[in-house]
């Protein structure tokens, strides 16, 4: 999920690095508690129909337009597309509606409203662990994701500040969880990994992970590691710009050059729920 896609995801390809470490399993809980410190956090212990902290979050509004990637929804910062729930949840909406204003959208029919939110300018860090406890919606055209982008992005735009998907999925495919870094001579599709998990994630909570440090990244699904890319296994014209603060965010979008479109078969609403996000850094 960026700023700017190109449709290489629509073609399903993966770049597999010479090096990478193999998969692995582990009682994450644990190695969490042994190897790393929290740094900022949010459970969302807000009301029902309550906001995103304001001092850890701030929306994305509007079509931009439609985000570089075809996508249908308009985002708003209204509690009907973004709010807390009262029992420990966020909930990102995707609403099937036409709001005053939605008009002339370059994709699309103009009657999908959603909810991006970000911490820029609220918190970013540089390397660690980047996680969320998510449930995922399942539908034709959904296009739910927790992702990192580089802090300097006025400076350095995109690729040039770099990008970690720390997760995307498509509704369609709701048991596929993809993993992903962008940067320099690596935009698009990017260093990806597409992880088939045993069901649908769809139906539960899973926690979805990035462990980040000055010369590898880690990609993991609950207590499974299963993509990791390495500074030193790049190739001649790429260029390793994870070195600095990254900010995160949280979106679902609908359509795009990459799902599709909702069809007849999608249900609306449909919700990005979220129970929590937190970083740390590692204990040295």
């Amino acid at each position: 999920m960026r700023i700017l896609r190109a449709t290489a995801f629509a073609a399903a390809t993966t770049i597999l690095l010479a090096g990478c470490s193999p998969h692995e399993s582990r009682d994450t809980a644990t190695d969490v508690a042994l190897h790393w410190r929290q740094t900022w956090s949010d459970e969302f212990d807000g009301p029902a129909g309550g906001r995103p902290d304001p001092a850890k979050w701030v929306y994305d509004r509007g079509g931009e337009p439609q985000w570089g990637n075809e996508e249908w929804q308009y985002y708003t910062d209204r509690p009907e597309n973004v709010s807390t729930d009262g029992q420990g949840h966020l909930v990102i909406t995707a609403r099937r509606e036409r709001l005053p204003g939605m008009s002339g959208c370059a994709f699309g029919p103009c009657d999908v409203t959603s909810g991006r939110i970000t911490t820029l300018d609220r918190f970013d860090q540089a390397y660690g662990r980047f996680e969320a406890r998510m449930k995922v919606p399942a539908g034709k055209g959904f296009w739910p994701a927790f992702w990192l982008m580089g802090a300097n992005l006025e400076r350095r735009p995109w690729p040039g500040n770099g990008e970690i998907d720390v997760m995307e999925t498509v509704g369609d495919d709701p048991g596929t969880v993809h993993g992903s870094a962008h940067g320099p001579g690596f935009e698009d599709p990017g260093y990806t990994e597409d992880y088939e998990w045993d069901g649908r994630l769809s139906d539960d909570f899973h926690l979805y992970a990035v462990e980040w440090t000055p010369d590898r990244i880690g990609w993991f699904l609950d207590d499974h590691r299963y993509f990791s890319i390495d500074k030193k296994t790049l190739k001649a014209g790429e260029k390793w710009v994870f070195d600095h603060p990254f900010y995160a965010l949280l979106n679902l979008a609908v359509g795009g050059t990459w799902p599709g479109p909702p069809d007849e078969t999608t249900v609306f609403p449909a919700a990005l729920v979220v129970d929590y996000v937190r970083v740390y850094e590692q204990v040295r």
